[in-house]
C-alpha cells in the first residue's frame, strides 16, 4: 500500500474508480469513474435507485470488493491493488458494519454477538475484557437488561441496536450502514438514525449511510447522489433535498 500526502490530507478519497463485472459484451459497469473527498468526522448519505451503483460503491469503500480501476486512498494510504488479506485487516481494524438484514448469529446472545469480531482483533485483550467491551456498548445502545436475549426474543430495532453495538467493537474509525432501517418500523428507524447522529457528534466516527430514502438520508449532513454508476449531486443535506425537490422528512424503514 502506497503513501498518499497532500497538503490537507482527507480521510478517504477516490479518483476515478470503476468497477466492472463479467466480460464484454454482457459486462456491467456498476461504478464508471467516481472521484471524491471525505473528511474525518463527516455524516453523509449515498443516494440512488436500485442498480445505481451506490452498493457497489459501498463495497469498495469497505474494503469489501476491489475496484476494476482508479484509486483509492483510506487514512493517506493507496489501497486499491490491496490484496484480500491487506483489505480485511483494514475492515478489522478501521471500519465498522450495519445491514439491512441485522447478520446475527441466531441462537446467539446479543453479548455473543456483540463479541464475535473482536476474535479477529490483534489486541482483543482477555475474555474478561472482550466481555466487559461488549457489556458496556450494549448498555450505550439501551439494551443493558437484553444481554442474554436471542435475536428471535428481540424486536427488529433491538437487533439492530445489537447490530450496531457488534460494529462498534473494534473501535472504528468508519461506520458504513447499507440500509440500515431498511426493516424497521418508523419509530425505530428513528431510533436508530439519531443513535448514528450521537455517535458522529460525540465520537468523532466518519459514518456513511447508503439508502434510497430522503427522509432517512437527512439525518446525515452531506448527501452525494448516483444514478448509472456516476455522482449525479453532492452537497449538504438541506440544500441537497431542496434541489432534488425532497423537502425535509422523518426516517422511515422500507425496501431496499
Amino acid at each position: 500500500m502506497k503513501k498518499h500526502a497532500p497538503e490537507r490530507e482527507p480521510f478517504i478519497e477516490v479518483e476515478d474508480l470503476t468497477k466492472v463485472y463479467g466480460e464484454e459484451p454482457y459486462a456491467v459497469h456498476a461504478l464508471k469513474g467516481v472521484s471524491l473527498a471525505i473528511h474525518r468526522g463527516e455524516f453523509l448519505a449515498i443516494m440512488g435507485p436500485s442498480g445505481s451503483g451506490k452498493s457497489t460503491f459501498m463495497h469498495l469503500l469497505g474494503c469489501l470488493d476491489h475496484p476494476t480501476s482508479g484509486k483509492y486512498w483510506l487514512d493517506g494510504n493507496e489501497i486499491s491493488e490491496a490484496s484480500a488479506n491487506e483489505r480485511a485487516d483494514l475492515r478489522n481494524r478501521m471500519i465498522g458494519f450495519v445491514f439491512q438484514t441485522f447478520n446475527l448469529l441466531s441462537r446467539t446472545s446479543a453479548l455473543e454477538n456483540v463479541m464475535m469480531p473482536i476474535g479477529y482483533s490483534a489486541d482483543s485483550g482477555t475474555e474478561s475484557e472482550r466481555r466487559q467491551r461488549a457489556s458496556e456498548l450494549l448498555t450505550r445502545v439501551g439494551l443493558g437488561d437484553r444481554m442474554d436475549h436471542e435475536p428471535s426474543q428481540l424486536s427488529g430495532g433491538q437487533q439492530q441496536r445489537v447490530a450496531i453495538a457488534r460494529a462498534l467493537i473494534n473501535r472504528p474509525q468508519f461506520l458504513l450502514a447499507d440500509e440500515p432501517t431498511g426493516n424497521l418500523d418508523s419509530r425505530s428507524s428513528v431510533e436508530i438514525l439519531r443513535m448514528f447522529e450521537e455517535l458522529n457528534r460525540e465520537q468523532g466516527i466518519t459514518i456513511l449511510l447508503v439508502t434510497h430514502d430522503p427522509g432517512v438520508a437527512e439525518h446525515a449532513k452531506r448527501i452525494i447522489r448516483i444514478r448509472d454508476g456516476v455522482i449525479g449531486s453532492d452537497g449538504a443535506a438541506s440544500a441537497a433535498s431542496a434541489a432534488a425537490g425532497d423537502g425535509a422528512a422523518t426516517g422511515t424503514g422500507g425496501s431496499a
